[in-house]
């Protein structure tokens, strides 16, 4: 019988040689975890750079009681390397950090003691900050929930299903008897690849363990700082990023919709859809093209008002029978 542990940090990473050590770093030293069992798992997704050697060499002088474990993902996709540790996982409760996280010394302890004292709870997001190269545009704020930057105050908050709000997957904590009992074994979002910047796969997980009655919370004790280097603020990545986020929508608008109402919830996202562009172009005019903040959202209505085109002309709705949206393109 495999021993089950009390905690799994697991952490899906692509080329990440040189941010890696840092994260390590930080989760050796993590205090007040004398009376947890728990481990570590880098999940290599496909890397070409010396990833694998980089964790090999913290392995051959790891003198911690919790292992260092790593293994290895070839089909490219965070949804794919999110899966595998879900599988190598011996944690009843399995934390993800990318590795540009860095958490706080207590993260550890802070993630499993919320597990403990909310067993009904599926998921739970940490509070995130940001670590700049350089600092954004002054108006950044209105978009950087979308890069992983989540400070929604000091106490708690349960993510409600009506509002359609979910913690990003950066420091997020999921119960692996929420994941298996919840999330489907083929997505149809698998995340960003190179050359394909469609994003969306962990608030489609997210939605199925919500759909099934698991709560999903912010938890700001567990905090965490995200890096983020200055070429992620630049016109060149972020028009791209929006637009993968936006043709992923059709997918995370339908999950908790049932089949029946699909076709009417197709049509009023529609219709929302517009108006919203329709007032954007009013409200800023001429910063539509000129302003990147302001481009940016333009980027995220109009690629969500064609996301269910976009799928169903690319066949996304082919891959994942169990979910059955298909039916509704």
């Amino acid at each position: 019988m495999t021993q089950c542990l009390d905690f799994t940090v697991a952490i899906p990473t692509y080329n990440g040689e040189s941010r890696l050590p840092e994260l390590l770093e930080r989760l050796r030293n993590q205090l007040y975890t004398e009376q947890l069992s728990w481990e570590i798992i880098v999940v290599d997704n496909n890397s070409t750079d010396n990833t694998a050697r980089v964790v090999q060499a913290y392995q051959e002088n790891w003198q911690c009681p919790y292992p260092l474990k790593y293994c290895f993902e070839p089909q490219q996709g965070a949804a794919y390397a999110r899966k595998r540790a879900v599988e190598e996982a011996k944690g009843r409760l399995i934390g993800f950090l990318d590795d540009d996280n860095y958490p706080v010394l207590d993260w550890v302890v802070k993630a499993y003691d919320f597990g403990q004292n909310y067993p009904h709870a599926g998921a739970y997001g940490s509070q995130i900050h940001p670590e700049w190269e350089v600092e954004p545009p002054e108006n950044f704020q209105r978009i950087a929930p979308f890069l992983a930057i989540t400070e929604r105050g000091d106490l708690p908050l349960q993510y409600e299903m009506k509002k359609k709000l979910l913690p990003p997957s950066a420091g997020l904590v999921v119960r692996r008897q929420a994941w298996l009992e919840s999330v489907p074994n083929q997505p149809i979002l698998t995340g960003r690849v190179s050359g394909k910047m469609l994003t969306g796969e962990d608030l489609e997980m997210l939605s199925y363990i919500q759909k099934t009655g698991w709560q999903i919370w912010y938890v700001p004790d567990m905090e965490i700082y995200h890096k983020i280097p200055r070429w992620r603020l630049q016109r060149e990545y972020l028009i791209p990023f929006f637009r993968g986020i936006g043709l992923s929508r059709y997918v995370t608008r339908m999950v908790n919709i049932t089949p029946l109402a699909r076709p009417i919830a197709f049509l009023a996202y529609m219709i929302n859809d517009l108006r919203k562009i329709v007032l954007h172009v009013l409200k800023y005019r001429r910063k539509v093209n000129n302003d990147l903040v302001t481009a940016c959202e333009m980027q995220l209505l109009l690629s969500s008002l064609i996301s269910p085109f976009y799928l169903w002309k690319n066949g996304y709705f082919k891959i994942d029978k169990k979910s059955s949206l298909n039916s509704t393109s």
